[in-house]
């Protein structure tokens, strides 16, 4: 008859991956440790020390959030395989919160290796009932997003900016600039030996199309959000689909790697939950709450609500009568 031995399993650090850890007391009835090399707490489950949700699931809302999932349909994800519904208001601060570590984090890395040949194009995005222009450029060879603006017009003006953030972002001018038939391409300078090209999504060379896929990934996503309340939202959500898009979203024609690592950036966060799990913004983290939406009235029958009461009832014009014995 074997004898069984029991081993007890090492505990690391989630942060470093260091074995000099110690323990450190209980949170919630649940092991807590520290350690001694990076000088961070961590509990023995996957959920984060004031947080009841594990970091995976936050995660996973994010991924089916910037995959095109609205709000509603994450907490029906969430009831369908954890048996509990997070709210929709906590649903979009996790949105909220999350968004800006990721904006926050991309700051200090900047690509190294961008190509030689872009492509830009804008789209037209419904905003708060008004059309605002949505201008991209993109480097075909390690599909970064170079450069991603909003505005009211389509000038001349409004072109030369987007080229300029792109020439900052990538360190240098381009060789070719592929853009559609707009004449406010025209007088854009692009570099002092840059060529312009005009085409069209359809045409065999100078194809926008590469860029076109973007703006319809884009507006996929945004037609889910019932479209952007305003310039402010708008802009902030542009901003962290750009970093979403360059940082944490493998591609299939890239070997299913991210644009930043293919341009040569070392960023350290692979997916949401790194991110979440180990990065620690530098600024104050900002939320607003969702406005609360009033319940609908109860209906007394089909089809016709019950009326309420806006003015005070009419007051008796003669006394009551006195009952006589």
């Amino acid at each position: 008859m074997g004898v069984e031995i029991q081993t007890t399993k090492k505990i690391t650090c989630k942060h470093c991956g260091s074995e000099a850890v110690v323990r450190y007391g209980n949170y919630k009835g649940n092991p807590r440790y520290y350690c001694k090399l990076c000088k961070k707490k961590f509990k023995a489950d996957d959920n984060l020390i004031g947080m009841r949700i594990s970091t995976k699931e936050i995660s996973s809302a994010l991924n089916l959030y910037y995959d095109g999932e609205s709000v509603r349909a994450i907490g029906r994800h969430f009831q369908q395989e954890t048996g509990h519904t997070p709210s929709t208001a906590t649903i979009y601060e996790w949105i909220q919160k999350y968004s800006q570590y990721l904006t926050e984090s991309i700051k200090d890395y900047h690509p190294k290796e961008i190509g030689n040949e872009w492509v830009a194009d804008e789209t037209v995005l419904k905003i708060g009932g008004s059309q605002l222009w949505l201008w991209d450029i993109i480097d075909t060879r390690t599909r970064v997003l170079l450069a991603s603006r909003l505005s009211r017009r389509r000038t001349t003006q409004d072109a030369q900016i987007l080229i300029d953030q792109a020439v900052k972002m990538a360190g240098h001018h381009p060789k070719t600039v592929s853009t559609d038939q707009l004449k406010s391409y025209l007088d854009v300078f692009y570099g002092k030996d840059a060529e312009h090209r005009q085409g069209s999504p359809f045409s065999k060379e100078d194809s926008t199309s590469l860029i076109e896929r973007w703006h319809g990934t884009l507006k996929s996503r945004t037609k889910v959000m019932r479209g952007l309340k305003n310039f402010e939202t708008a802009y902030d959500f542009t901003n962290t689909y750009l970093a979403f898009y360059n940082y944490l979203r493998p591609h299939e024609s890239l070997g299913n790697r991210t644009p930043m690592e293919v341009a040569g950036v070392g960023y350290p966060y692979k997916n949401w939950d790194d991110v979440i799990r180990t990065y620690k913004p530098k600024v104050k983290i900002e939320i607003f709450h969702l406005p609360h939406t009033p319940a609908p009235l109860p209906k007394t029958h089909i089809g016709r609500p019950r009326k309420l009461r806006i003015t005070p009832p009419m007051p008796r014009i003669s006394d009551k009568a006195v009952k006589l014995r």
